[in-house]
């Protein structure tokens, strides 16, 4: 009866709350205003609905947490199998590369425009997951180095006419060289302390574009950005297009590649034990500066590396691409994946790309409902979609 009585509180706080925008349509070309009462009557069912199964789900939760806390640790999900296990998970990886490989042949430009943007987040996202993911420092600020990126080729491009191939490693360098200036100054922070100062590091990024015309053209941004070239080859759009995709999934390879080496060396034990415990992990001998330092400069390397190709694919940029909007949702596809786990962010990049841009179908309610898919995997799933398989080492002494 109290889960009842609960469930109707929230439909009627969830009708309140949706009414200006599920009843009020204002038409402003003929002057009047469209009520849709019955749009109201089904949030409040939908949310009752809802609500009174998910308390259902989270009793459920709770009751099977409590009888399964014995078995836990000696049991792997069957997604952590193809994760951790080589007689799994190569035949599937082998599968999903030749789809990729023939995706553009078999779709549209636009849907491969979409993977374009998708693989250019699992970039973005696997950047952010050395500096949040392994090494532990909340960054909030990730998309002032894919700014750095895009507009080192904009401008280099426009005032030296220097072409893709050129840039794209200096894009990489002068992402690196802004990291290290951000991981300075904030060596010594941690936790909240540390998101507030990152963010306002991107905030600054972000304004200085803005409002310095005679170096970043403001608010109109830069245009006519060249594609890559391809041997001197003219390509039309569709080609370009194809082009592009290759060639960021040329560099997702290479990123997921560089960062599970990263992930398996010496540097990246530093970072996870920068990550459990700074004080230990400086007591440990670790230099804490330098480690900081690395995953600030390696995760930026990567969004510069990605803000280039985004420039290419867009031939226009503006500061209204790089808002802390893009920040969060680089952030969210890292939680989302699991903290430092390669595999959930790649997942996790194209859930939150792909299924927004699928649930066009739902027109208004698209966000709603991938605000609601978000919510639920968080509550359900609270270390990630895939979480990160430590590595362990057990050994077997003789009697």
């Amino acid at each position: 009866m109290k889960s009842f009585i609960k469930s109707i509180q929230i439909a009627l706080w969830f009708m309140f709350l949706t009414f200006p925008i599920m009843v009020i349509k204002v038409d402003i070309i003929e002057k009047t205003v469209l009520w849709r009462w019955k749009n109201l009557f089904y949030v409040g069912i939908g949310s009752f609905l809802l609500s009174f199964v998910w308390r259902f789900l989270m009793e459920r939760k709770e009751k099977g947490a409590k009888d399964k806390e014995e078995s836990r640790e000696e049991k792997l999900t069957f997604i952590q199998r193809l994760v951790s296990e080589p007689r799994y998970n190569r035949p599937l990886f082998a599968s999903i590369f030749m789809f990729l490989i023939i995706f553009p042949w078999i779709f549209s430009t636009y849907q491969t425009n979409i993977m374009i943007s998708a693989l250019i987040y699992v970039v973005l996202g696997l950047g952010l997951n050395i500096v949040v993911g392994l090494a532990g420092l909340l960054d909030l600020g990730y998309v002032a180095f894919y700014a750095v990126g895009a507009y080192a080729y904009a401008l280099l491009n426009y005032h030296f006419h220097l072409g893709f191939w050129v840039v794209l490693p200096l894009g990489g360098l002068l992402a690196a060289i802004f990291g290290i200036l951000l991981g300075i100054p904030v060596l010594r922070l941690r936790g909240d302390y540390l998101a507030i100062v990152t963010l306002g590091f991107g905030e600054i990024i972000r304004l200085i574009l803005e409002n310095w015309d005679e170096f970043s053209f403001g608010p109109s941004g830069i245009s006519n950005i060249p594609r890559p070239g391809f041997f001197g080859l003219n390509l039309s759009v569709e080609q370009a297009t194809i082009y592009i995709y290759y060639l960021i999934m040329a560099m997702a390879i290479v990123t997921i590649f560089v960062v599970n080496r990263l992930q398996n060396s010496r540097l990246g034990r530093a970072w996870l034990a920068l990550r459990e415990d700074e004080v230990a992990c400086e007591a440990m001998g670790i230099d804490r500066m330098k480690t900081k330092l690395a995953a600030f400069a390696l995760g930026a390397t990567w969004a510069g590396f990605a803000g280039v190709i985004f420039a290419a694919k867009t031939t226009f940029i503006n500061p209204a691409s790089f808002t802390f909007l893009e920040s969060a949702i680089i952030l969210s596809i890292v939680v989302l994946g699991g903290m430092g786990s390669i595999v959930g962010v790649i997942l996790a990049a194209f859930l939150m790309i792909l299924l927004p841009e699928y649930l066009r179908a739902f027109s208004e309610y698209r966000m709603l409902l991938f605000g609601a898919a978000m919510v639920l995997v968080m509550v359900f799933r609270p270390q990630g979609l895939i979480p990160n398989v430590r590595r362990k080492y057990i050994y077997e002494g003789k009697e």
